[in-house]
């Protein structure tokens, strides 16, 4: 009777485990700290190395995969930033293109020849040089400030009503760009941003960085990759630390149950309106790669639709988990450029992305409601204290 039991209960664990992500998500789970670090660095390598040798299998014949990367790169940190406020504290953010917005513009409206308050040159405080470095801080503080205005007010609503809220923030910076035609252009957007002026020589005056740095494996689209690369990998470690940290674990009870995690003596609204700023700047930072990367900055780009991909990609890799919503930007991006180009019955099917995207949601919420790598709950506090413990503990005859 025990052995049948026994048998009932383990065979859906087990069908569990052998499901897409789990395996993988465990198997990582269960690595000491040390070798996680160094998987990690080889993996961030290889990937780093990716659009100077790209597998056949792996190119996009319709545009640079360098350019492919360096979106993707961009959304990663998108996603990773979306991820603390839906993922970590589970407040359900439908405007995140709002805050990325912010970011580019701050940019564009300190460095572009067309924005009244240009401060690059010699009557500015900004040099030709390190304007757009020296404008990324100020974008993620302008973002942060934004987010805390937009988050003091709102944050003690709840679900839907929130979700409306912060739809109505993405909407009223787009049109706030579009209307503020003294400030912002309009329309006919910001043009000419700055850029990082790194690797200047005769064949390239402009730097790598530049948009003349568009032949070659290593274009201007690969060294914006690495670049967000290198961000992304410093927000994991931010945003890892926070995970472990106190403020990590209230996120996690808020999301589990807001309720109960006030009852026992959580701060609600104070560590939501943390998860709240901590992701608006971490897309401010997006928007500022963004406005560097096309040095083009215009209303249409900042659309609602926008914000539903970056949910996507957060809902699609798994709520919650940081490597896994890095995936899901990475399906985002590079799906529609993969298949750019590529005709099926007369139709390009690059241009059904949403299509697919809608179907994969569809059939991933029917299957797979927690994503394609779901986040393992851990015990963030004496972990491995409890663990060595139980293991320690002798099990008593008789017991089941």
């Amino acid at each position: 009777m025990s052995d049948k039991h026994t048998s009932e209960t383990s065979s859906p664990v087990t069908r569990t485990l052998l499901a897409p992500g789990d395996v993988l998500r465990d198997s990582w789970s269960t690595l000491p700290r040390v070798a996680k670090w160094g998987v990690g660095l080889v993996g961030f390598t290889l990937l780093g190395l990716l659009p100077l040798f790209t597998p056949s299998f792996l190119n996009t014949p319709g545009i640079s995969f360098g350019g492919t990367m360096a979106q993707f790169a961009m959304i990663a940190i998108i996603a990773i930033g979306l991820n603390v406020v839906v993922g970590q504290a589970g407040l359900l953010d439908l405007g995140y293109v709002g805050f990325y917005a912010v970011g580019a513009y701050t940019v564009a409206l300190l460095t572009s020849p067309d924005s009244p308050w240009n401060k690059m040159g010699p009557d500015g405080f900004f040099s030709k040089d390190w304007a757009w470095l020296s404008c990324v801080p100020l974008a993620m503080a302008v973002t942060a400030l934004a987010g805390l205005i937009l988050g003091t007010p709102t944050l003690r609503l709840r679900g839907d009503y929130l979700a409306i809220v912060t739809l109505g923030f993405g909407e009223i910076i787009r049109l706030l760009a579009d209307n503020l035609s003294d400030i912002t252009n309009g329309s006919r957007g910001l043009n000419q941003v700055a850029y990082p002026r790194v690797g200047e020589s005769e064949t390239l005056p402009n730097g790598v960085f530049s948009s003349g740095n568009s032949t070659g494996v290593a274009n201007y689209g690969t060294w914006w990759f690495w670049l967000g690369l290198v961000l992304m990998v410093g927000i994991l470690l931010l945003v890892g630390n926070l995970e472990r940290s106190r403020v990590g674990r209230a996120w996690v009870a808020i999301r589990e149950d807001e309720d109960a995690a006030e009852v026992m003596g959580v701060n609600t609204f104070r560590f939501k309106l943390w998860a709240f700023v901590i992701g608006a700047a971490i897309g401010g930072l997006s928007g500022a790669l963004y406005a560097g990367q096309v040095q083009y900055v215009a209303p249409p780009t900042f659309n609602i639709i926008n914000s539903m991909l970056f949910l996507c990609a957060v809902v699609l890799g798994g709520q919650g988990n940081k490597l896994g919503v890095i995936f899901g930007a990475f399906i985002i991006v590079y799906l529609p450029n993969r298949l750019l180009g590529v005709h099926f019955l007369g139709i390009n099917m690059g241009d059904l992305k949403y299509l697919f995207f809608g179907l994969a949601l569809v059939v991933l919420m029917i299957f797979r409601p927690q994503g394609l790598f779901p986040v393992r709950q851990q015990l963030l506090t004496y972990g491995n204290s409890a663990r060595r413990l139980l293991r320690a503990t002798p099990v008593k005859e008789g017991t089941s």
